[in-house]
């Protein structure tokens, strides 16, 4: 993601920030949420990935762990970190029967990585191998940043529209109408999505290509991309749940709701992923068609 372009970002959320603001206490009121927006972005900068991997009680693990799964889930990662010529990240796995994915950190020299332990259970290591890839793939775009900035901004966000549809109404005069505040408190957090979905979809194009070209196959991230969406609708992740603003940082959309709001999906349709592996497959000589992955576990 090109610099302006996260510029932009950047800066809706914290115009988002400055007109709850200004509907909650007039100039003083945006004055004061700009303020705290910056200081948002910049203690984000630091230390929003920390804040991402502690939510999802995230534990590292390294080449000596006991299961072997674990073990060869690692191992990967340093093949992996290798061809895409990147640092060797941390690792980490979270404890969580979903199977999915998310990479995070400020910078190629202090990323990480996490999987599920569904994702190691459920994907044959091919599959894992492919999501791992893409993961690395997100690094090596220096989506990082502003996909965990972003989580961080967009939670903010949603707990100060929450705030502002309690505190924000009354019969003051000098207190916003309540149904402005109303109608703040449901815009603001949509606003944040519709941030989150420009950084998403087109990112997640991106990293399907560089990541299968990294691993080198393109139809296990394809079959895994399948896989992941299938199970992701049976089985609740209770973290994702609680924390919705890093949706868009996992490589499937974890929340259970997915599938009744397409409009704002913070994901773009995993079919349409799926072709264009199978397209990059062609491209890159590979013999199998997409009508060979079709059939998913149901759960």
């Amino acid at each position: 993601m090109n610099p302006l372009k996260t510029f932009m970002l950047l800066a809706g959320m914290t115009a988002v920030f400055g007109v709850i603001g200004l509907t909650l206490a007039g100039p003083t009121g945006m004055l004061i949420a700009l303020g705290l927006a910056l200081a948002l972005n910049i203690f984000a900068y630091w230390n929003s990935d920390k804040m991402v991997l502690k939510a999802y009680r995230a534990e590292e693990v390294g080449p000596n762990a006991p299961s072997s799964l674990v073990r060869n889930y690692y191992d990967d990662i340093v093949e992996l970190a290798h061809r895409a010529n990147l640092p060797m990240p941390k690792v980490y796995i979270i404890q969580n029967d979903q199977p999915n994915a998310f990479a995070t950190g400020r910078n190629p020299e202090n990323a990480a990585v996490a999987a599920t332990t569904g994702l190691l259970q459920i994907l044959d290591r091919d599959e894992i191998r492919g999501v791992m890839a893409h993961e690395l793939a997100h690094v090596k775009n220096r989506d990082t940043l502003i996909m965990t900035v972003t989580a961080t901004l967009a939670g903010a966000i949603s707990s100060l529209a929450n705030f502002a549809m309690f505190f924000g109404g009354g019969d003051d005069e000098d207190r916003p109408n309540i149904v402005v505040v109303l109608l703040m408190a449901v815009l603001a957090p949509i606003a944040a999505m519709i941030v989150q979905m420009a950084i998403s979809r087109a990112r997640e194009y991106d990293a399907d290509r560089m990541g299968a070209e990294i691993c080198g196959d393109p139809e296990s991230l394809a079959r895994a991309l399948k896989k992941i969406e299938a199970y992701a609708r049976g089985i609740v992740n209770h973290q994702a749940e609680h924390n919705p603003a890093s949706a868009h940082m996992f490589i499937i959309n974890p929340l259970s709701g997915q599938r009744m709001d397409n409009l704002f999906s913070t994901h773009p349709n995993t079919d349409n992923r799926v072709k264009a592996l199978f397209e990059l497959a062609g491209r890159m000589g590979a013999s199998r068609k997409p009508q060979d992955y079709t059939s998913v576990p149901t759960v």
